[in-house]
């Protein structure tokens, strides 16, 4: 069992579901709520991540790309402490509970009564299930093309963000868009940092990452520009939700809104250790710190949207 959690990768994890909470909270502060979704969404999502890991496992341990240079923890297969096959029969078995997960939220979501909406979501998921197996299995994986960032921030920043959103709502929000690709971005960023430490056993196993293919130079000016843009883009929504819901007391500084802010300081110590940074294979305590750092952002912004909400009625109630 030990094994089988650490080849699960559980600080990956939190970052999985940031998304889905944003989601979920922006959605509870327009009165829309249903804790079965959450709960389904949560499990869809946390299977998806899980997949992802044991995929990336089978992937790179079948093709010899985890070896002896790899920086970081061993993975499962590469280490010898799980078999292949036994591999292969994890990542069905997870297949197949992520994909019932997702079929039970689409029913819970919409019951029937959607039936467009439901099949728009039943392919996602699949797309979803089938590019977390993708990314590393197969004649041609696309991570191996440079290709994953684009995975992570489409499913893991757009689609949780947007898509939990919508089966709340039934309709689009598009100011939910900032938050949605600041997810994405950071996400994604975490992914760089995982990149550009494997850069050199990379380039040597043939898995050409955007870092590999542009560089470290280049990976360290995308890196800063995914983080900033995110705080940025966060920063833009909660000016825009700030003059959306007006707080009546025009004399009172709406810091509710602005509560998530808090999170930028280990964001900000991050950027600074990445930029003195001058040996990619020191960069991997960084990952969980950024991943944190994005879970404890997304939970400080949901906090911020629902105690802002909830100070506007009462104020009016009264």
């Amino acid at each position: 069992m030990k094994h089988w959690i650490e080849a699960a990768r559980v600080r990956t994890l939190p970052l999985s579901v940031s998304g889905i909470l944003v989601g979920c909270f922006y959605a509870m502060s327009q009165g829309i709520f249903n804790w079965k979704i959450v709960i389904l969404a949560l499990s869809t999502t946390l299977g998806l991540q899980i997949l992802s890991n044991f995929a990336n496992d089978y992937g790179d341990g079948m093709k010899g790309t985890d070896n002896n240079d790899r920086i970081g923890p061993k993975r499962a297969i590469q280490s010898g402490l799980i078999t292949p096959g036994a591999m292969r029969y994890a990542i069905f078995i997870t297949a197949f509970l992520t994909l019932v997960s997702a079929m039970l939220l689409i029913y819970v979501s919409f019951k029937g009564k959607y039936f467009i909406y439901s099949i728009v979501f039943f392919i996602l998921g699949i797309l979803a299930i089938a590019s977390a197996i993708r990314y590393t299995i197969g004649r041609n994986p696309y991570g191996y093309r440079g290709l994953g960032d684009v995975f992570v921030f489409t499913f893991f920043g757009i689609v949780s963000t947007f898509g939990i959103y919508f089966m709340f709502a039934k309709q689009m929000d598009w100011l939910l868009l900032l938050p949605a690709t600041a997810i994405g971005f950071l996400s994604v960023g975490v992914l760089n940092l995982n990149n550009m430490r494997d850069e050199e056993s990379d380039r040597n196993s043939g898995k050409n990452t955007i870092v590999v293919k542009n560089g470290g130079a280049w990976a360290k000016k995308y890196h800063f520009f995914l983080v900033i843009a995110a705080m940025v883009l966060m920063l833009v929504f909660a000016l825009i939700f700030d003059f959306s819901f007006r707080d009546p007391n025009p004399q009172r500084f709406n810091f509710d809104i602005y509560f998530f802010l808090l999170a930028y300081i280990p964001i900000i110590a991050h950027l600074k250790r990445v930029s003195k940074n001058k040996n990619p294979k020191l960069l991997d305590p960084e990952l969980k710190k950024l991943a944190l750092s994005t879970f404890l952002l997304s939970i400080l912004l949901s906090l911020s949207l629902i105690y802002f909400i909830s100070d506007i009625i009462i104020y009016y109630t009264n």
